[in-house]
């Protein structure tokens, strides 16, 4: 997921109608071309191909991922960000969406050459001295091509097909005006903040339709393999790289699912997975700067180094991220259910207060007892960030969604060594990683810079706070202070004492009722009905009234809490 990109989509969509095919049109709709006749005209392609896989009676995993191919890229992105929420999703559909791959048929060549003379401004033969005329690969988002520059470098072209953000623009306006309707419709903020979700996805659609955020990852990326002489990536050439088009060096290697190849070329598989697990270890729990998808279309071998391709999907962890990654690794290999709730609750932040923690306790000692009872060696790291996260959303614990990016990404290297390097063992590797990737001289420098900027911090908390206790000192000696107390725990038994104190009313208003009215009835006033005195008729008919809501109120409670 690309968290790290910051968009002013939220800027521009407040404006937007909540009526789905309303004729107002807000900065969005202006910006992206979009109509009230496109989107019914979209709407009603989606609903055709709907109701072409039955949803009204079911999606089984493979029938959603079929479903979301057919409706085009927005969902087959759509459907490669919800596999990596699995506190969004079942595990089996989270398992069967990664299998996504956005394949489409090319694109003409003359509209290629068409795009990128748009792009520049002028002829493409005076950039390119050659484009090949068939496209390395074709995607629903774009396709690639070897070209060669006049100044002699072999690149590959990375050219966005036109209209396709558009398209993903229209199909968002969509989705939110459907998820404004039914978060009005339906309380779902305790199961999934739909608007948020539909945010998160234009923010992540905006990021990849942007070829110069690819461009910036690859130059960013390109830097940290610098000091690893075994990886690289493509160096991007940032003068020629626009917001629809990528000129990046062409890389001519074997892809890591041709274990065959590789072997018959004198390359070590092992080697090959040890260093490539080794490595992500560190983009993840060192760098925070790392591959997202790091499947065997995308990391390719070539001249003895390991490289990896189509930065477009990266995740980035901040150094607090990945410091409670590492404790809370460490907290279930010692079955410390305690730190590792402490993890959990530094993940989300001081704002998650969980309402039952020891509820909280127990559901942490059962992972505990699932992945604690094996070697740190034999942890599988990403089924547990994955039960972790699952967990914490029960307990509306507000987990980074970089978090599952990483348990996703895990997952798929993970598979991609079980099929094509078998003799690797990834738990294996990043354990030790995690042990040894700092010398003690390196903890203690890094301890002492950490407590120095928490001292630092401190201090200036302590003098907020004196010249604080100041103010409320001089405020104390005027009789202006007051003091706001909440006894925490409090609610349920003040709410059972509103109610007591409710019931106990109504109770005497009704006895008030039955006796008022007696005296009446006796005293025989006029006029009469039923051989009653009306008022006293009318008091009689109010107090059974409200004796029977009292009866029903404390049965439908009672009944309520079992």
């Amino acid at each position: 997921m690309a968290d790290g990109t910051t968009t002013n989509a939220q800027a521009e969509w407040p404006g937007e109608t909540l009526d789905l095919f309303g004729p107002r049109r807000d900065a969005f709709s202006e910006r992206y071309h979009l109509t009230r006749r496109g989107k019914i005209k979209r709407l009603a392609q989606i609903a055709g191909i709907a109701r072409q896989f039955d949803v009204a009676h079911g999606l089984t995993p493979v029938k959603m991922r079929l479903m979301f191919e057919a409706l085009g890229p927005t969902f087959v992105k759509v459907g490669q960000i919800l596999s990596m929420r699995s506190e969004m999703l079942p595990q089996s559909f989270c398992d069967e969406l990664a299998k996504l791959r956005a394949d489409a048929d090319p694109m003409p060549y003359e509209m290629v050459l068409e795009t990128l003379s748009h792009e520049y401004g002028r002829p493409v033969e005076e950039i390119f001295d050659h484009i090949d005329a068939t496209p390395l690969g074709s995607a629903s988002l774009a396709q690639v091509h070897r070209a060669t520059l006049i100044t002699g470098e072999d690149v590959a072209v990375k050219v966005q097909r036109p209209g396709v953000r558009e398209t993903m623009a229209q199909d968002v306006s969509i989705m939110r005006s459907i998820a404004k309707v039914a978060t009005k419709v339906v309380s779902t903020a305790q199961v999934v903040d739909l608007g948020g979700v539909v945010e998160e996805l234009w923010d992540t659609f905006e990021s990849e339709t942007d070829f110069l955020v690819e461009a910036r990852n690859l130059a960013e990326f390109k830097r940290f393999c610098e000091p690893y002489k075994y990886m690289d990536c493509p160096k991007p050439y940032m003068d020629l790289c626009t917001e629809h088009v990528v000129v990046m060096d062409y890389v001519e290697g074997i892809s890591v699912s041709r274990p065959d190849k590789l072997i018959a070329a004198g390359y070590d598989l092992k080697e090959i997975g040890t260093k490539l697990v080794d490595n992500y270890a560190t983009q993840v729990l060192d760098d925070g700067f790392f591959h997202a998808d790091p499947h065997p279309g995308n990391i390719m071998i070539s001249g003895g180094q390991i490289v990896l391709l189509d930065l477009g999907m990266t995740g980035r962890l901040n150094m607090k991220t990945r410091q409670v990654m590492k404790q809370m690794i460490f907290a279930v290999a010692k079955q410390d259910t305690p730190a590792l709730a402490d993890g959990l609750l530094r993940f989300a932040g001081s704002a998650n207060n969980p309402e039952d923690y020891p509820a909280l306790l127990a559901d942490l000692d059962t992972i505990v007892a699932e992945y604690g009872t094996v070697d740190l060696s034999e942890l599988d790291i990403a089924a547990f960030i994955t039960a972790l996260t699952q967990l914490a959303q029960r307990h509306g614990i507000e987990v980074p969604s970089t978090v599952t990016t990483v348990g996703r990404a895990l997952v798929t290297l993970e598979g991609l060594l079980d099929e094509f390097i078998p003799d690797v063992n990834m738990i294996e590797i990043i354990s030790k990683h995690i042990a040894t990737s700092k010398s003690p001289k390196q903890a203690a420098r890094d301890e002492l810079e950490s407590l120095g900027v928490e001292g630092h911090q401190a201090l200036h908390g302590l003098l907020s706070a004196l010249s604080e206790s100041k103010t409320a000192a001089r405020m104390l000696t005027r009789g202006q202070l007051r003091v706001n107390m909440e006894l925490i725990g409090a609610e349920e038994p003040m709410n059972k004492l509103s109610d007591m104190v409710n019931r106990l009313t109504m109770a005497l208003i009704v006895v008030g009722l039955f006796v008022g009215s007696s005296i009446v009835y006796y005293a025989g006033m006029k006029p009469i009905i039923f051989g009653i005195p009306v008022v006293g008729f009318m008091g009689y008919v109010v107090a059974f009234v409200l004796s029977v809501w009292i009866v029903f109120d404390i049965n439908f409670k009672r009944r309520k809490k079992r």
